[in-house]
Formats: C-alpha cells, sequence, structure tokens
C-alpha cells in the first residue's frame, strides 16, 4: 500500500482542512465540495484525511458494512442476529468520472439469474462508501445518471437496484467529499445543495510559503515513508483531538439564541429550503467541539455561515460564489442574544477555538481569515474602469486599434426554447438533441458488440426459448448461452457543442445594440449550461477572427470572455466562419460522436479582412463549408434600424440553416428553431457523418 501524504504537512489551505476536519467531528455536517484551480493539493488533503478518521465497527464477513451494535435489518447478506464484530480502518472510496452505472450501485449476475434462478448481486462502490468517505475528483464533470444515483442515496442513506425484477436494497450512508475546477463546468443545482461545505481554495501568492510547499513535496517524493515518519506525532496527536472532539460532541448546547441567528442569516440571504439551516446548526456545534466547547457561540454561527451558505445563494451559473460579510455581521448583531461565558479552561484538547493555529496554520488551526482587509486586490477595478451609463459614448482604450471601443455591459439575460440538433446522435449524454444513450427509453434490441451493460429480458428469452429440449433443458431455470443475449437500444438526448461565431466589428459597437447582443449570446450559454453543453466562443473584427475561448464545459469561462469583448473595425465575417469551421474540425478528430450547433450572431455585413477578394462572396463561400460538413446552424441577425438589407438571412441560406432575429429569440418564437434547422437538415447529417 503506498504511503499517503500527511494532512499536518499540507501549507496552509486553513479553510480546507478545517471543513474536512469539522466533518470527521461530525459526519451529519454532510460533506465538503472544493473548488479551486489546478495544482492546489486539494486531492491530496482530501485523501490524507481517510487517515486521520477512527476505525469503524463492522460485522465480520458483511459486504456492506453493517454496525454490530445495530445491523441494518433489509442488509442482502443478513440477517445478523448475534454476528461477531470486528474493526477496520475507515475506507475512502474513490469514484472515477468514467465509472459505469453498474460499477457505482452495483451489478446483478444476468447469466446466473437466468440459468439458475438466484439473484446474485455484487456490490458497488456506494455499498464500500457506506460508513466512510465517498470522493469524487473532478465531480463537475460526472455524468448526469451517475448524479442521479448519488443524490438518491445522499438523500435516503441507501441504495434501491431495480432491474429486470430483481431488488436489492442496501444502506449507503457516507461522508461526500467532491474536488473540482471550476473552469471546466458547474455543477448541478440539486448535488451543489447536497453538499454541506464548501471552500474555495488558490495557490498562496506568499513565495516563503510557495517555498515551503516544494521543499515539503520533493521530500516526501524522495522518501515517502521517512516524510511520513517526521509527522507522526502530529498526526497522531490530531487524530486524539479529532477522537474527544466527537466524544464531546453531544454535550454540546444550542441555545434558541443560537438558532435564532442561525435561521435569521438563512432568511436574509434568501436561501433556498431549510438544508442550509440544518447544515449551519451541525456545523456551529461540530465548530464548538473542536474547540473543546460545551456552548455555541455567535463566532462558532458566524463560521458556519462562511461555510455552509456561499454555494447555495447562487441563482444562475454566472454568479460566482461568495458572501457579504458585512451584512453577514450585521444580521448576527441585530440577532444576537446573551452570550455564553467563555470558558478560559477549554474541556477537550487545544487551548483554543478554530483559529488558534499559529503562522502558516497548523493543523489545529483552519479559523477563516477576514476578508476585505489589507491593500485592494490586483484585478479589482479602478473607478475608470466602471461600467458607463448606457448613453454614454464608448472611449477607446489605451493602447487599441482605431475605431476600437472598449466592452459593454451585457443586457440582462433571458429564458430561451430549446435549440436542437436534427437527427438522432450518439454523443455524450445531455438535455439537448435526440440520441442513442445507455439511458433512456428502450426502442428495441440489438447483439451485444463487446461487454453486456443493458439487458433486454424479453428479446434474450425469445433467443434463447426455441433451443431449450435442444439444450437438454430439466430443471426450472432457462438454459442461457451467449449468442442468446440482447443488449437493449435505448433512446434519451443528448449534450452538443455549441459554437459561437460572434460579431464584434464596428457595426456592432452601438453600446445598447451590443448590450442587446451580449445578453442575447448570455442566455444563449446559459441554456448551454442547462442542457449540459460543451460551448466554445470565435470573434471576429478588424483584419481576422480568434479563438476567445476554445470548447469546454465551463459557460462561466464564456460569459466572463463575453463580457470583456471590445469591439469596433471591420467585419471578417469570412475569417469568422473559416476559423469557426477549423475550430469544429478539430473538435471532430477529438470527439466525434459529439455534434456540433453553429451559432453566428452577426448583422451579416461583411467589409473586408486579410483575405484579398469580395468580401461578400468569401462568406458566402466559407458558409458552404459548414453546409458541406452537414453542422446544424442558425444565425440570429442583429440588424436594427427601418431599412434592412437581409444580409443575415442570405447567410444563413448559405450555411444550410435558419435565421431569428433578436426579438424573436427574446419573444420565445424560436421554439423548435434549430430542431427544424432545414427541411434537407436529415440530409446533410449524413453527409456530416461520411465526413
Amino acid at each position: 500500500m503506498s504511503t499517503r501524504y500527511p494532512f499536518t504537512a499540507v501549507v496552509g489551505m486553513d479553510d480546507l482542512r478545517l471543513a474536512l476536519l469539522l466533518n470527521a467531528v461530525s459526519p451529519a455536517v454532510g460533506g465538503v465540495l472544493v473548488r479551486g484551480e489546478k495544482g492546489t493539493a486539494k486531492s491530496t488533503a482530501v485523501r490524507a484525511l481517510a487517515e486521520l478518521l477512527p476505525s469503524v465497527p463492522v460485522v465480520a464477513g458483511c459486504r456492506f458494512s453493517c454496525d454490530p451494535a445495530s445491523p441494518d435489518a433489509g442488509c442482502p447478506d443478513g440477517p445478523h442476529d448475534d454476528a461477531p464484530g470486528t474493526a477496520r480502518p475507515a475506507r475512502m472510496v474513490e469514484l472515477p468520472v468514467g465509472a459505469s452505472e453498474d460499477r457505482l450501485v452495483g451489478a446483478l449476475d444476468i447469466e446466473k439469474a437466468l440459468a439458475e434462478g438466484v439473484k446474485a448481486f455484487e456490490p458497488g462502490l456506494l455499498a464500500a462508501a457506506h460508513r466512510g468517505i465517498l470522493y469524487v475528483d473532478e465531480v463537475n464533470l460526472l455524468s448526469d445518471h451517475l448524479i442521479d444515483h448519488l443524490l438518491d442515496a445522499a438523500a435516503m442513506g441507501a441504495s434501491h437496484v431495480e432491474r429486470e425484477g430483481v431488488s436489492v436494497r442496501h444502506a449507503a450512508r457516507f461522508l461526500l467529499v467532491g474536488t473540482m475546477n471550476p473552469e471546466e463546468g458547474e455543477l448541478r443545482p440539486q448535488l451543489l445543495d447536497r453538499f454541506g461545505l464548501t471552500v474555495e481554495v488558490a495557490a498562496s501568492r506568499v513565495p516563503e510559503e510557495r517555498v515551503e510547499v516544494v521543499r515539503r513535496r520533493l521530500a516526501f517524493e524522495d522518501d515517502p515513508a521517512g516524510f511520513a515518519a517526521r509527522w507522526a506525532g502530529e498526526e497522531s496527536a490530531l487524530r486524539e483531538r479529532i477522537v474527544a472532539a466527537r466524544e464531546l460532541l453531544p454535550q454540546v448546547a444550542l441555545g434558541d439564541a443560537v438558532l435564532l441567528q442561525i435561521a435569521a442569516t438563512c432568511a436574509a440571504f434568501d436561501v433556498d429550503g431549510m438544508r442550509a439551516d440544518i447544515v449551519m446548526a451541525r456545523t456551529a456545534t461540530a465548530l464548538a467541539a473542536w474547540a473543546g466547547r460545551t456552548e455555541v457561540t455567535s463566532e462558532d454561527v458566524r463560521q458556519a455561515a462562511l461555510l455552509a451558505l456561499p454555494h447555495r445563494r447562487r441563482r444562475n451559473p454566472f454568479d460566482a460564489p461568495g458572501l457579504d460579510e458585512d451584512k453577514l455581521d450585521e444580521t448576527l448583531e441585530q440577532f444576537k442574544g446573551e452570550e455564553p461565558d467563555e470558558d478560559p479552561e477549554p474541556d477537550g484538547p487545544g487551548d483554543g477555538g478554530p483559529g488558534d493555529g499559529g503562522p502558516g496554520g497548523g493543523p489545529e488551526g483552519g479559523g477563516i481569515p477576514p476578508q476585505g482587509e489589507g491593500p485592494a486586490p490586483e484585478d479589482a477595478p479602478a473607478p475608470e474602469d466602471l461600467p458607463a451609463p448606457a448613453d454614454a459614448p464608448a472611449p477607446a482604450p489605451q493602447g487599441s486599434g482605431a475605431g476600437e471601443r472598449a466592452a459593454v455591459k451585457a443586457a440582462e439575460p433571458f429564458r430561451t426554447r430549446m435549440l436542437s440538433v436534427p437527427g438522432l446522435g450518439e454523443g455524450a449524454a445531455g438535455r439537448r438533441s435526440r440520441a442513442r444513450t445507455e439511458h433512456g427509453r428502450t426502442t428495441g434490441s440489438t447483439r451485444p458488440r463487446g461487454a453486456l451493460t443493458k439487458l433486454h429480458l424479453a428479446a434474450t428469452v425469445q433467443a434463447a426459448a426455441p433451443h431449450q429440449r435442444a439444450r437438454g433443458r430439466s430443471g426450472p431455470g432457462l438454459v442461457v448461452r451467449r449468442d442468446d443475449l440482447r443488449q437493449a437500444t435505448r433512446e434519451g438526448r443528448e449534450g452538443n457543442l455549441v459554437l459561437f461565431a460572434v460579431d464584434a466589428s464596428g457595426s456592432m459597437a452601438a453600446r445598447q445594440r451590443m448590450s442587446a447582443v451580449k445578453g442575447a449570446v448570455l442566455s444563449l450559454l446559459l441554456d448551454a449550461y442547462q442542457r449540459r453543453d460543451k460551448v466554445g466562443l470565435v470573434t471576429f473584427r478588424g483584419r481576422d477572427a480568434e479563438v476567445a475561448l476554445p470548447p469546454t464545459s465551463s459557460v462561466d469561462a464564456a460569459a466572463a470572455r463575453l463580457e470583456q469583448l471590445p469591439t469596433g473595425g471591420r467585419t471578417p465575417l469570412a475569417a469568422g466562419l473559416l476559423k469557426a469551421h477549423d475550430v469544429l474540425r478539430i473538435e471532430r478528430l477529438r470527439d466525434p460522436s459529439r455534434r456540433p450547433l453553429l451559432v453566428v450572431v452577426t448583422d451579416g455585413r461583411a467589409t473586408g479582412g486579410r483575405a484579398a477578394g469580395d468580401p461578400v462572396a468569401l462568406a458566402a463561400r466559407a458558409a458552404r463549408l459548414h453546409a458541406a460538413d452537414g453542422t446544424a446552424s442558425v444565425v440570429v441577425d442583429c440588424e436594427t434600424g427601418p431599412v434592412r438589407l437581409g444580409l443575415a438571412g442570405q447567410l444563413a441560406r448559405e450555411l444550410g440553416g435558419t435565421a431569428v432575429t433578436l426579438d424573436e429569440l427574446r419573444a420565445e418564437s424560436i421554439a423548435g428553431l434549430v430542431r427544424d434547422v432545414q427541411a434537407a437538415g436529415q440530409t446533410t447529417q449524413t453527409a456530416w457523418r461520411a465526413a
């Protein structure tokens, strides 16, 4: 077994370590979601936590980790009356992003069930994680159907497997810990709410701390066992403190005044539902126990709010998680009751609260440092950078080209109707276009090409039935062979690659007009987030086009690039279409099963670029490349004014797609727009697949 990096050797990361330790003290807190940039020791800290957890008493031989003191009456390996107990280390089970449904919930031995007439169940990762930690790295990239199973198990504390007439239920209560990089996409709100606490992590900008991180990591890689041995004393002390806090936890009093503060805080921040109140109460109690106190204080409530509320306040994926600390302090002060007398001699180990760590944040530390103090952050906007009124002229930024204008703020996003690609795809599971998927309604059966994943029971029985006499069947079981098995074919929904090609030329540069255009694109980005698409952004202005954002699952990143987009210059429409064609060509090689949807946002004017020739003819030729590839497309016509040239409509015809105005997009008359992209859409999809 490989040696894990010691938890106490992690440099800094006070909030992260505190959140993990609070869950170790009180698993009822509900887990931790760790958000942060790559390379910030998120996974290292989570894996190190498992070594600190106390051992777990289990029924000997039970595959579902039943507690000898109160075994599960419905355990598939039960009953466990008078079964001997034993102890084993706490488990940390890792759920890979690419795991199958059978690996998560468990697998049924279909051949054995058909041949012998018995229920044979192999437990999955949910059973292995019971009474331990279920860790999901890159949780935001997890498939939707796996997320659905996690939600069910987290809500009910049990996993139910219902397949082909076989029903299995087992307990599945675990500490859910997830890590993610927000640049790669956000989580569904339902799963986000299942995490009790959330922590934002970032690499330290203090040179001395960075040096210490590198020094310790190199020492660990040179001699893992020796490095772990040097930290064994600190690890043992921290383990003992966790045990002492667990023993103290039932004695912690949560008074009415504190409960009122918790309720008032959740109400003040408009948090949906009641889960936040419960999580805050449990977190505040765990904080008191961790500090060795039997009374919860206002400071415990404050720290609990900073850990439990930020991720529950997001109303859409473009909202940055966070909490107004001034408003939090005002609310706590307004509803402050009688504070318990501080005990100068804590009842448990340690000599202070969660913030008693020394410089650098020792394992006993973990207090949340006050924000808003010290120098302003480097990326804070200067007064002159704040958005100007809508009717004010847009000044050219320093160093910009002639005619370039500063970025304008996007208008408020609005709800759009569903856009979908015609035909039947085979891409990644999502919520946009029709596709053959592993999940959905059953439409037929076929012989399995590889491992059988979804049995079509009726078709299998029908294939095996004519051969029973020849196979010498004599018992009740059906004699089934490999050739009899049939795979169910199912139809569901897939996610697509939505590539935006946005005209940022001078003809689009009127502030109100560009604000409306950005609002429309932002609305479509929000729709892409909800339908689990990948998105990309190509912009064109001046003499050329650029890939502002390569295809990604992060609509946050796309929205940020869109917000910063300046305008001005000529309209190299052909360059924008060619750049979009290159992006789609590369993506077909990387992910051939994900079908693209091209959304061109322009007024249709073409006024030149680097290539010589008629700009309109060049744009038409570039558009026909997309049509030849069978790319589903829609042109959002941004032309305004009483006289319209209809150039966007001509572009849509060259693309083989459909044009829609901004007004039509907002008026929700876009229903089925790309689903009916063109009468010849089915034909062009055949051409695209052939390409």
